[in-house]
């Protein structure tokens, strides 16, 4: 390859500390170092560059980087034709329509010959016209939730994540638009050598978040209560059971949710369970 893999993640904003997270646990080394935009990672031969977030899909569009993190709310208005790998599991959030509390529309379809006002002139637009919903899209950039209240606008339709913003500006939502979350992406047509380097990537993102919430169950049992302690162990798969040195006891071992960890102690010792040992696990392919 002329140049190493190219790996773009959000410079800034809610995206950035998850997304850098997640790399240095995937193996790539990642430095943020005063204003440098980009690092390379020796381990993987990537090279990592730092972005705006909106700026991202039109890297993985024009070939500028072979895969990046961002939104799929991103994705979807600039229309890019980047494939999307793993889900990511954080700057979960919805592009919803919303009206003033007060006002009489209770669904998209009232909204026919209305304005709406939203920073994604492309989704909004899009949806409305599937729909079969003629209305005018008015783009705004910041300040979106005030449209309703100036009279530029009859609804919004702008991204929620818990909704306060809605509440404190007095509006409500009516339906959503679209389900997002940050996602890896990646450029179509990758030479095969890219494509696995991409591949690898996904795979070892996808073991790290499928990690998280997963902690390894190690105990012993004795051999008069195993079936019980077996029983009480809501594994991925049926746990790992090795016979100890010492007779009559058997080593457990299990993958178990890591809030299942404490609903388990009492239980397991109550059982007669001993040496009980839960440690967190960096990397989990199921």
């Amino acid at each position: 390859m002329s140049r190493p893999f190219r790996l773009a993640l959000p410079s800034k904003g809610r995206m950035h500390a998850p997304a850098v997270a997640l790399a240095r646990d995937a193996g790539i080394e990642v430095e943020i170092n005063g204003r440098a935009l980009y690092s390379h990672c020796s381990q993987w031969d990537i090279e990592v560059l730092f972005a705006r977030s909106d700026d991202i899909p039109t890297w993985v569009s024009d070939g500028a980087v072979e895969a990046a993190v961002a939104g799929r709310n991103q994705l979807v208005e600039a229309g890019s034709e980047a494939l999307e790998l793993v889900p990511l599991g954080f700057g979960r959030c919805r592009l919803e329509l919303a009206v003033a509390n007060d006002s009489p529309v209770r669904r998209a379809a009232d909204l026919d010959g209305g304005r709406v006002a939203t920073a994604y002139p492309a989704t909004t637009g899009g949806f409305f016209r599937e729909a079969g919903i003629d209305v005018q899209v008015v783009a705004i950039h910041g300040s979106v939730e005030l449209a309703p209240r100036l009279d530029a606008a009859e609804a919004i339709c702008d991204l929620v994540s818990s909704g306060e913003t809605l509440r404190s500006n007095g509006l409500r939502a009516i339906e959503t638009v679209l389900e997002s979350e940050a996602v890896l992406l990646a450029r179509p047509g990758l030479d095969s050598g890219r494509q696995a380097i991409a591949r690898s990537l996904a795979t070892v993102m996808e073991s790290v978040i499928a990690a998280r919430d997963k902690r390894y169950l190690m105990l012993n049992s004795h051999d008069d209560s195993l079936e019980t302690v077996i029983g009480l162990l809501p594994g991925l798969e049926s746990p790992t059971v090795l016979p100890l040195a010492r007779s009559g006891m058997h080593a457990v071992h299990a993958v178990v949710d890591r809030h299942q960890v404490v609903e388990l102690l009492g239980p397991l010792r109550a059982a007669r369970a001993s040496s009980i040992l839960a440690l967190p696990i960096e990397n989990l392919v199921p």
